[in-house]
């Protein structure tokens, strides 16, 4: 199941990430996906669990895994 969509310059995926409760666990998982190659926003809201990239093209799984396992969550898969 993928929600990949996006024109020909962007691809939008959201992300399913456990444990974010509040802003600052918005920001700290924002942050470090923001660190990758490519990526030009995030939007992580806490209540939901998503965490909605748009990125320049599509990022490696294992990137975004390793991303919010730094801000101290886990990446559930994308939505």
């Amino acid at each position: 199941m993928t929600a990949q969509t996006g024109t020909s310059d962007t691809v939008t995926t959201v992300y399913k990430v456990s444990g974010m409760s509040c802003g600052h666990c918005e920001g700290s998982v924002s942050a470090e996906i923001s660190e990758l190659t490519g990526v030009s926003s995030v939007k992580a809201v806490a209540s939901t669990g998503e965490v909605t990239v748009v990125s320049a093209s599509p990022l490696a799984e294992e990137a975004v895994r390793a991303a919010v396992d730094e801000a101290g969550f886990e990446l559930v898969g994308q939505v």
